[in-house]
């Protein structure tokens, strides 16, 4: 009698939430198909929540015995099938295959699979919900979703009719479904499938991206505990995106009320109290400025991210370097911090579950999704993994290869997956085969590259000489804070720290990184004027010009960051110099001095101690942009016939 209380609280369920009509059309597509079919199978959303205010006892089944209860909509829909004449060839009820798609689960923890727990209760054959990100996918292949076998020995009852269905079940490999060892339980006959019956399937793989971060319901199969993986029957998936910021604390929205009649004031205190955790107040700050730009070109969103912002590094003090990025990465929900001993990009392996033959491993990048990925030094990275960097940052894509006859498969394929993500890297100056190979440079303010190839250092968009000899990075302050951390890792050693936090810091990225911002026409045509010009006095007859078409897009991206970073919608002039002043510094690292010569340290010029030292910066930036909108007047559009290429 409860069975067929269950029974009657299901099809009143069906018949509330639309799913009976959705039943009736899906049965129709099944009656006017020519194709044959062994298995129907019909998707059921199911509101937990509305079906337990409906009935107790049913809700509960559906949560804690979803393989049962399935049966129980399984009798229905075969009741209903054959009252209402909705599929003439249907014979049988183990013919409909019922699978439930749940809404939501109720909010509690025991709802939750958590990997860090143990024991991992995946025998229990019932719903949990597990959010997180896909680190690996297989090539999408097809399987079986329902076949019918019939006797070998044509004159057993069984050679006939749809005595024998085989179901795919969650967990269920091919092997387990389709076999050619099953015997008749009448006359122990070996039994054939009937391979027109066959009806096949392809699930969650073709709707989700590697990469992305999702919340999946579905039953747990299996655990494999070397890795801490979990293979999960994805009965319903919600694309899951985290939560828009709800602002910034107190203490910067008073500093940027204070410093609201400049446009450079805010992004510049920003960039000199960063991480003092790590460094002192006051130096690093080129490369902080650098990190917090690249940190606000992120993204939370699924979505493409076209504005990345990566980083060279070349410096003499590769652990504090280190240490700094690796504070940075940890600001932001996808910041990656590459082991060596793992991939950058994906990888292939033979896939041990499920029914792919192929298993695509994400690899750092791909993790790093709308994030930073920090891959270390250079010099750790094998010659051919340095080439196919450079491939990527180019490209912004890494296509995959998977030879057919390695995995078993008759035709080879690729996928090509798009990366978006920013890279992080320095370069050890101080190395020994940095010594041995160092070259005088003949050009002004250029640097010696040669520890790494020409071309992957022309595809970073900013290139950054960490000197700490230099009066920008004193070496006395940066000594007595190591030795005062040293002496208590968790004391808070300047005022910045305890008024700015960290989380301050990372509430003040979310909330810059969400803003959308667009150009004033003021600042588009300065950055065209600028990107055009500098084409210009950088080309010769013989390599053409030293400036690519990304060139542009980085410029952009920069000047894009740093509105961002004032908590601007709105690019303006001001932004576009500091952009042009930081990727002007990158190229004469990379290729010298030209006739718009800024100085190594020309965004910071001054230590900034008070608010006179800001005074005295704007007024240095204040000429800079002068001698910027001279240099575009001088060499940019409508100085001369353009070449061709532009």
């Amino acid at each position: 009698m409860s069975n067929l209380k269950m029974k009657e609280a299901a099809l009143i369920y069906l018949d509330r939430s639309g799913g009976l009509q959705k039943f009736i059309d899906d049965c129709k597509f099944y009656n006017d198909s020519k194709q044959s079919y062994a298995v129907y199978r019909f998707s059921i959303l199911i509101n937990p929540s509305d079906i337990v205010e409906l009935d107790a006892e049913l809700g509960n089944y559906i949560l804690h015995q979803p393989l049962k209860a399935a049966h129980v909509f399984q009798s229905v829909c075969f009741v209903a099938v054959k009252t209402l004449s909705l599929i003439g060839q249907l014979q049988t009820e183990t013919q409909i295959n019922i699978v439930l798609k749940l809404t939501h689960l109720p909010p509690l923890r025991s709802y939750s699979l958590d990997l860090c727990e143990f024991p991992l209760d995946y025998a229990s054959q019932r719903f949990y919900m597990m959010q997180g990100i896909v680190i690996a996918m297989t090539t999408v292949t097809k399987y079986t979703q329902g076949a019918r076998f019939l006797c070998s020995d044509e004159a057993c009852p069984l050679s006939k009719g749809f005595e024998y269905i085989r179901v795919h079940v969650p967990g269920a490999t091919e092997s387990a479904t389709v076999r050619n060892d099953f015997l008749c339980n009448l006359c122990s006959s070996s039994l054939q499938e009937d391979r027109k019956f066959r009806v096949l399937g392809d699930e969650s793989v073709s709707k989700m991206n590697i990469g992305n971060e999702y919340k999946i319901i579905g039953i747990p199969t299996c655990v494999r505990t070397s890795q801490t993986a979990v293979c999960i029957e994805a009965n319903s998936i919600i694309s899951y995106n985290p939560e828009v910021p709800s602002g910034i604390s107190d203490n910067f929205r008073y500093l940027l009320s204070l410093t609201s009649s400049s446009c450079w004031k805010f992004t510049a205190i920003l960039a000199n109290i960063f991480a003092s955790q790590i460094v002192p107040p006051g130096t690093y700050n080129l490369l902080k400025l650098c990190l917090l730009m690249s940190l606000v070109q992120t993204s939370d969103r699924n979505k493409e991210l076209k504005d990345c912002l990566d980083i060279l590094i070349m410096t003499s003090d590769t652990l504090l370097v280190d240490r700094l990025l690796n504070f940075s990465i940890k600001l932001v929900p996808r910041g990656i911090r590459h082991p060596v001993s793992t991939e950058i990009f994906p990888t292939l392996s033979r896939n041990k579950y499920g029914t792919g033959a192929v298993s695509i491993q994400a690899g750092s990048a791909l993790l790093a999704k709308g994030g930073i990925c920090f891959i270390g030094d250079l010099a750790s990275h094998k010659k051919d993994k340095l080439e196919q960097l450079q491939s990527v940052v180019e490209s912004r894509s890494i296509t995959v290869y998977i030879p057919g006859k390695k995995f078993g498969d008759d035709i080879n394929q690729q996928m090509t997956f798009p990366v978006q993500c920013s890279f992080w890297s320095f370069v050890d100056m101080d190395s020994s085969s940095r010594r041995n190979m160092q070259k005088t440079n003949t050009l002004i303010g250029r640097m010696d590259c040669s520890l790494i190839p020409a071309n992957l250092v022309e595809a970073f968009g900013l290139l950054i000489n960490c000197n700490e000899s230099s009066s920008s990075y004193p070496l006395i302050s940066t000594v007595q804070h190591t030795l005062k951390k040293a002496i208590n890792p968790e004391e808070l050693l300047y005022v910045a720290s305890k008024k700015f936090t960290t989380e301050d810091f990372e509430k003040l990225l979310a909330f810059a990184k969400n803003l959308n911002v667009e150009f004033s026409l003021e600042a588009e045509r300065m950055i065209h004027g600028y990107y055009l010009a500098s084409r210009r006095i950088r080309t010769d007859s013989i390599s053409g010009s030293k400036l690519s078409a990304s060139a542009l897009k980085y410029l952009v991206s920069l000047a894009e960051a740093h509105a961002r970073l004032n908590l601007r919608n709105r690019v303006l002039k001001e932004d576009v110099l500091i952009a042009a002043l930081l990727f002007e510094t990158s190229l004469t690292l990379k290729y010298g001095a030209t006739v718009f010569c800024v100085a190594p340290n020309a965004v910071f010029p001054f230590e900034l101690y008070n608010e006179e030292y800001l005074e005295q910066r704007d007024i240095y930036l204040n000429q800079c942009q002068q001698q910027l909108q001279q240099f575009i007047a001088t060499y940019g559009p409508g100085t001369a016939i353009f070449t061709s290429d532009e």
